[in-house]
């Protein structure tokens, strides 16, 4: 009977059906991979172990990525970004409390142990910098490989630096056996979309229909614009200054409402206007019409009581807006990200 009665209790604080949301994620992966020869798909967020998305969507197991990864080994490689000039800082990353090359060691690692195929660690906008040149040491040690990636000048407006001499031609390209190139990162601006636009050119070069898609759990895209779980998404990177916007474009294109973030919109521009000059027309592609069609996200058909998680996202703003303001008194955050908390409580309707 106790057994019985925890049981009851533990399924009262569930809000989230994860074998539901695992399976629906799943298939619309694979309906994607076989638009492509080859599909270089983009990861957002944690990749071992999401705790953000276990705190706000109640009964999602923080691992998902992992076991996902793990399902479609036998189809799928990983290749890993970090930012040159990140790496060089030696900044704390996030919840993990390490730095870039000992979370990009750890993340990859840990995926050799579990016989996922990692093609290597790809060091972006490298420019002669100490510390990746140790870094490279350090993992060729471990039996791993490191890449590197060149800024090109004036990317990504200027085409013809894009597709001159010092552009993506000059890029090291990095061969792969399987179908799937799942590529991920740690924190924003790590280049992964830079990686897989290069990626992506030079395969064309080779006569390989590749293609791009992003996996973000979060925002939940058909979740409304001011719902908490969505808001908790911008609280967990406002010190980045993340901002959910409505798809003015998927609403024109499918006649429904949708909602994405800023760096994804700008994304989305950059994948139509760089791949218009050398993709294929027949190319899938040139199909999307907006940031969310990008996208495979499909976190909302996990969701099985919204009360639930509208709760656990307001709890998960309050605890970030503490988080910050500890480390506001550190000076480990500005008065921005403070000040962006602020509106984002009052957005959630969310007394301190």
């Amino acid at each position: 009977m106790l057994v019985n009665n925890q049981i009851n209790e533990q399924n009262q604080n569930v809000g989230f059906d994860n074998e539901k949301y695992f399976s629906a994620q799943k298939k619309a992966i694979l309906e994607r991979v076989d638009k492509f020869s080859k599909l270089y798909l983009e990861f957002g967020g944690k990749l071992l172990f999401d705790m953000h998305a276990t705190r706000v969507l109640p009964g999602y197991e923080g691992d998902n990525k992992l076991k996902l990864i793990e399902s479609m080994k036998e189809s799928a490689e990983v290749l890993y970004c970090i930012n040159a000039t990140e790496l060089e800082l030696q900044h704390k990353w996030g919840e993990t409390n390490l730095t870039l090359d000992k979370l990009a060691l750890k993340e990859t690692m840990g995926l050799t142990k579990r016989g996922v195929s990692v093609l290597g660690i790809v060091v972006c906008k490298q420019n002669g910098e100490k510390k990746s040149t140790e870094f490279k040491r350090e993992v060729e040690k471990h039996g791993g490989k490191v890449f590197f990636t060149k800024a090109i000048k004036g990317y990504p407006n200027d085409l013809k630096k894009v597709f001159g001499k010092n552009g993506f031609d000059a890029q090291e390209y990095i061969p792969s056996t399987k179908k799937i190139i799942i590529v991920a990162g740690a924190g924003a601006n790590s280049g992964k979309m830079f990686t897989c636009l290069s990626q992506i050119y030079q395969d064309y070069k080779r006569g390989i229909n590749s293609g791009y898609a992003k996996w973000e759990t979060f925002p939940i895209w058909n979740l409304p614009i001011d719902h908490p779980v969505n808001i908790a998404y911008e609280a967990a990177t406002a010190d980045i200054l993340d901002k959910i916007k409505y798809d003015k474009l998927h609403e024109k294109a499918y006649k429904e409402k949708a909602v994405n973030y800023n760096r994804d919109v700008e994304n989305f521009r950059l994948l139509k206007k760089i791949t218009k000059q050398f993709v294929p027309k027949e190319n899938y592609m040139h199909s999307y019409k907006s940031p969310t069609n990008m996208g495979v996200n499909m976190a909302s058909e996990g969701i099985i009581n919204d009360e639930i998680v509208r709760g656990a996202a307001k709890k998960e703003i309050l605890r970030r807006y503490g988080v910050y303001k500890e480390k506001y008194k550190t000076k480990e955050t500005s008065k921005k990200t403070i000040s962006r908390m602020n509106q984002l409580l009052k957005k959630a309707k969310i007394k301190k």
